[in-house]
């Protein structure tokens, strides 16, 4: 069977115009994409050499997971005195260094506290990584890229910087670092208002808003610098003061010496007496029985409970016997004095029979509301374990010590609460930290406005005509008392030939503003030809000097008229005087 016969099918052929130009279009594509990507690469180039050189991170997201972003701290009035800045921290590679031992020494040569033959180990021990510096100046960091070695790196991150150095420490407290990696380092709190606000300085929700304290920088300045003066002077082995506003409890100014730098906070004390180092503070921690300063608490209660009053005649004869204890004042004051004449005169006898009248229950439920049983509510992580010391058992001894400040230990910062509490119209203060926008309701009473104000004329005539005589600033019109106790051991008992002194003031007193109290710890001076020991003698002046300086700092006008007194008017028409 003859086969089938295919015929050929014909392609047509392509015309070359149209194949030419296909080819044209093709080649103009692989051209552009060429000149687009190395113009793109061409950028690249130019903006990483026109930028800052930068050590590579550790993986893609290095430190992502670290919040190192921390909120500033003001005072009052907008000032910083905490805040974050971009520092360089060092850290090795040893296997990536070409010459460790080169390395070591030449480190140890841009710090020398690093040690050339212990880092030399470490670098040859095996080990990938080691921090070497968590913040660098700019100087040390050239010098250390001088040396070459690439093993040796750098990582940006936030440091915690407090401008104004050792000012305001206590307060402030201080940061370290907790997470860190190369590029990022956390920032907490470790003590002072930084521990305590920890969780808010680090909120993001926050969106970086500042903590507004109540300390004004100028009046800080200005108290710690007459302070450090008077405590000089004076041979003091240490001071505390604090300075309150009667009426919202606001602390405007506080301090503590020794102090110390929270840029280079140091360690805690390991041995010997807590207090002598510098990380104690003695206005919030140090608790001391505060000798005649509490005299005015027990006037005032009797004059509340209408045991006495200004005039009342108080039997001085001494000595004051309870069983085997002997109750003496400092000097002989006749037999009589008047409740204003114990108060200024400063009559320890006197003050004890005021207080066996009142009665242990009565001077406790006064004291306690004056909050003398418990620790202040201050903003600081000190303040918790300052709890006052309180007799167990409260016998009539007890009572009649407790009245003149013996007896019952407390902190600096309790006595200015209880004589703001007691002096600003008679409502209990609690202590702050925090700057307040609007003054606070005021708090539970503890004595009537009048007894209030009989007590501050009774501590105005104190300074005008009693033992702080030294204490008056023209214009100001400042009341206040003294106090003088043995400092006790930190191992039990007391010293023989060392004291706290303290003044506890108010100004001006027709109508109060601030409470300012100045302790002294061991003070001695050669004075009127004899060595003087007394808060008479050396709180005394500095808290003058003290009032001096910051009176106009807080804006207020001194009243040199005496037409114009005020509290003189109030007591002439209440008949208190």
């Amino acid at each position: 069977m003859p086969r089938a016969r295919v015929e050929p099918v014909a392609v047509p052929r392509e015309a070359p115009e149209r194949v030419r130009l296909r080819a044209e279009r093709r080649l103009k594509f692989t051209a552009a994409c060429f000149l687009v990507g190395f113009a793109a690469i061409g950028l690249k180039m130019g903006a990483i050499s026109a930028s800052e050189a930068r050590e590579p991170s550790i993986g893609a997201r290095a430190g992502a997971s670290i919040v190192s972003e921390r909120s500033d701290i003001t005072d009052r009035t907008g000032r910083v005195l905490a805040t974050n800045v971009v520092a360089t921290a060092l850290y090795a590679q040893p296997h990536l260094m070409v010459d460790p031992v080169a390395a070591a020494e030449g480190l140890s040569r841009v710090f020398p506290d690093m040690d050339a033959s212990v880092w030399s180990r470490r670098f040859q021990s095996g080990s990938k990584f080691f921090w070497l510096k968590g913040n660098i100046s700019p100087e040390q960091q050239q010098a250390v890229h001088d040396l070459g070695e690439p093993g040796l790196l750098f990582g940006e991150r936030e440091m915690r910087l407090y401008p104004n150095g050792p000012l305001a420490s206590h307060v402030l407290g201080g940061a370290r670092y907790g997470e860190q990696d190369v590029r990022a380092a956390e920032i907490k709190g470790i003590a002072g208002v930084e521990a305590v606000f920890d969780d808010y300085l680090r909120d993001p929700a926050q969106q970086g808003a500042p903590l507004r304290l109540s300390i004004d920088l100028s009046v800080q300045t200005a108290l710690e610098q007459v302070l450090s003066g008077g405590m000089r002077l004076m041979n003091a082995k240490g001071a505390a003061a604090i300075l309150m506003d009667v009426h919202t409890g606001e602390v405007v100014a506080l301090a503590s010496l020794p102090d110390f730098d929270p840029n280079d906070r140091p360690r805690p004390a390991t041995e010997g007496d807590p207090a002598d180092s510098p990380l104690f503070n003695r206005a919030v921690q140090g608790v001391y029985e505060l000798g005649s300063t509490f005299k005015i608490f027990t006037a005032a209660q009797s004059l509340e409970l209408g045991l006495t009053n200004a005039g009342t005649m108080v039997n001085t004869q001494g000595p004051l016997r309870q069983g085997r204890h002997r109750i003496r004042d400092f000097h002989d004051y006749g037999p009589r004095l008047s409740v204003t004449d114990v108060i200024v005169k400063s009559s320890n006898i006197g003050t004890a029979r005021m207080a066996l009248d009142i009665g242990a229950k009565r001077q406790q439920d006064f004291l306690r509301a004056l909050g003398f049983f418990e620790p202040t509510a201050i903003e600081l992580t000190e303040a918790p374990g300052a709890r006052p010391l309180v007799p167990t058992r409260w016998p009539e001894i007890s009572t009649m010590t407790i009245s003149y400040g013996h007896g019952l230990s407390a902190s600096p910062l309790h006595l200015a609460q209880g004589y703001a509490s007691l002096l600003n119209g008679g409502t209990r203060v609690r202590p702050t930290l925090l700057a307040r926008s609007a003054v606070p309701d005021p708090g539970a009473r503890v004595v009537s406005t009048r007894v209030s104000a009989e007590a501050r004329h009774m501590l105005r005539q104190v300074v005008m005509r009693g033992t702080a005589s030294m204490g008056e600033v023209p214009g100001y019109q400042v009341g206040g008392k003294t106090g003088t106790a043995d400092k006790p051991k930190h191992t039990g008992g007391y010293w023989d030939d060392k004291v706290i002194t303290t003044f506890a003031s108010v100004f001006p007193a027709q109508d109060p503003k601030f409470v300012l109290v100045v302790t002294l710890d061991e003070p001695e001076i050669d004075a009127a030809g004899e060595r003087r020991r007394t808060a008479g003698w050396t709180a005394v002046p500095v808290a003058s000097e003290i009032t001096a300086r910051v009176g106009p700092l807080l804006g207020m006008r001194p009243d040199f008229d005496p037409a114009q007194d005020a509290f003189g008017a109030y007591l002439t028409q209440a008949g208190l005087r």
